[in-house]
Formats: C-alpha cells, structure tokens, sequence
C-alpha cells in the first residue's frame, strides 16, 4: 500500500501500532488516516475515538471484518470511510482522493495550557503545575467537550447529550456537580473559576 501510494506522490508515513499512531498523529499530523482495525495493541475503534478527541483528520478503516456492527461502530466512532479487505487499489485511491477533497479543518493542537493546568488532548492526560491530575472518566469527557470547543459557549444540553446521552438532556444538576469536581482538581481558586466558566441558564465556556 505505500508503495502504491507513494508512487502516486502522496508521503507516507507507516506506524506499526495504534499507541504510535496517535503520537505520529500529535506530532505530525497528517492530512489522511488510513487506519487497519486489527492492531497489536489497541482495537482500531479505540484509536478513532482518540483521534476525534482533538482532531478531525479524514479517516480511512481498513478490515476484515464485514460484519455491519462493525462497520457502525467505527462510523460511530467518527470513521469516515470503510474499506472490506480484499480491496483493490483503485477503490482504495479513489477513497482517498474522495476523503482528501471533503478534505478538514487545520489540525487543532493537541496540547492546551492555561495558566493552571494544562490538558494533552491526545494522550488524554491533564497536568498541574507539572504533577497528573487524576479525572474520572465522566470528569474527562465533560473536560475533553470543553477544550474541543474553547471560547465557545457550550450549551447545557449538547453536554448532557454528548457526556450521558440523550436520555439525560434535563439532567443540568449532573453538570453542576461534575463541574464543581473539575474546578477543584484545576482551578487555582474554584470558587473565582477562571477558566470553567458558567453562563448562568445557558451552559458552560472553558476560557484558555
């Protein structure tokens, strides 16, 4: 496959596993994924979600596995394309190219820094003055929800929606809670937050 696609003059940079991927992703990142599902070390699946994270980079899955469950778990996950193996290289460059052209925004950066703390929105780690800052995983995702959309007002519902599920869009006194927790583990003064905002009645803005 890199041969193919070099010799078409795209650049191509192979990792062997998911773990690596996402750091060549970080540090590089790149136009397109083509991405194979059966990794080594983590499920491919697991390798979009942390991409999308912090990144809206095109996509490309690569599988075996023809099963539609699947295939909606990666779109899911926010694939944007899926190729059965056996597959022929002209499918697959016309993929490609189809993928390129929908093309992306400019990759975020990874890496946000306050003044507080600092959140790598690849290696889903959150720091403080230099020392972990262990989160649950709901505390995570409020946080990672917040960072994606910096300086946007987030409103109540699309939290609830995209942290719970749409069965906990009325559920506001959740995001009081969680978001008390976060400002206590960050904020250097939760109760003057400067980076966790409220917009009373509204929802919430994370401010870098």
């Amino acid at each position: 496959m890199r041969i193919n696609l070099t010799a078409r003059g795209y650049e191509v940079t192979p990792v062997p596993d998911g773990g690596a991927a996402l750091a060549a992703a970080a540090r590089h990142p790149p136009d397109l994924i083509v991405l194979d599902l059966g990794l080594p070390d983590l499920d491919g699946v697991e390798v979009v979600e942390g991409l999308r994270g912090w990144s809206t980079v095109p996509v490309i899955v690569l599988s075996a596995r023809d099963q539609e469950q699947s295939k909606v778990r990666a779109l899911d996950a926010g694939a944007d394309d899926y190729v059965t193996k056996p597959f022929g290289m002209d499918e697959l460059l016309a993929r490609v190219r189809a993928a390129l052209r929908r093309g992306a925004p400019a990759p975020q950066e990874p890496l946000v820094a306050t003044d507080a703390f600092a959140v790598d929105l690849a290696a889903k780690r959150v720091t403080r003055d230099g020392t972990d800052v262990r989160l649950t995983p709901t505390e995570w995702h409020l946080l990672e929800v917040l960072v994606r959309n910096a300086g946007k007002l987030v409103p109540h519902k699309q939290l609830l929606q995209e942290v719970w599920g749409p069965k906990y869009e009325s559920e506001t006194n959740y995001l009081r809670v969680y978001l008390a927790q976060l400002r206590a583990k960050l904020e250097r003064d939760p109760a003057r937050p400067r980076h966790l905002m409220t917009e009373p009645g509204i929802g919430y803005r994370f401010v870098p």
